[in-house]
């Protein structure tokens, strides 16, 4: 399974995804998160969701020099967080901007793809899917 923005047009910017995914990292605030809701303009111009896409092939993995990330079987990339030294290669490698940075430890956050976010979206903007990455 992996997570999917299903229509961004339905997204009123609430930020409870990214509460939520903080939540689920033992984080109150939005220091743990994710996934990212931006504005592109307020209510007249809708927002954006930056989350990984689960690219069929990341080139995050590509960058990283300590072989921290690998291809998850689902789709994404798992972070082997023992292995990575903080360089910062994936957060600059990817083109949508989904890796997020753990300012406490230096190192990086990828979407798990662990749905604990759909949960939360009031609007269904988000859903978990069966099949393997696809582009970014």
């Amino acid at each position: 399974m992996r997570l999917v923005v299903v229509d961004s047009e339905r997204c009123v910017g609430c930020q409870s995804c990214m509460f939520a995914c903080s939540r689920s990292h033992g984080e109150a605030g939005l220091s743990k998160t994710c996934i990212m809701v931006r504005s592109v303009g307020g209510m007249e111009y809708g927002f954006v969701i930056v989350v990984c896409r689960a690219c069929e092939n990341p080139s995050c993995i590509k960058v990283c020099p300590t072989n921290a990330l690998s291809r998850r079987g689902r789709g994404g990339v798992h972070l082997d967080i023992s292995k990575c030294i903080g360089c910062g290669n994936c957060r600059d490698a990817c083109p949508i901007g989904a890796v997020f940075w753990d300012d406490e430890i230096n190192k990086p956050m990828i979407c798990s793809h662990c749905g604990y976010c759909v949960n939360f979206c009031p609007h269904g903007v988000l859903k978990m899917e069966k099949g393997e990455g696809r582009h970014a």
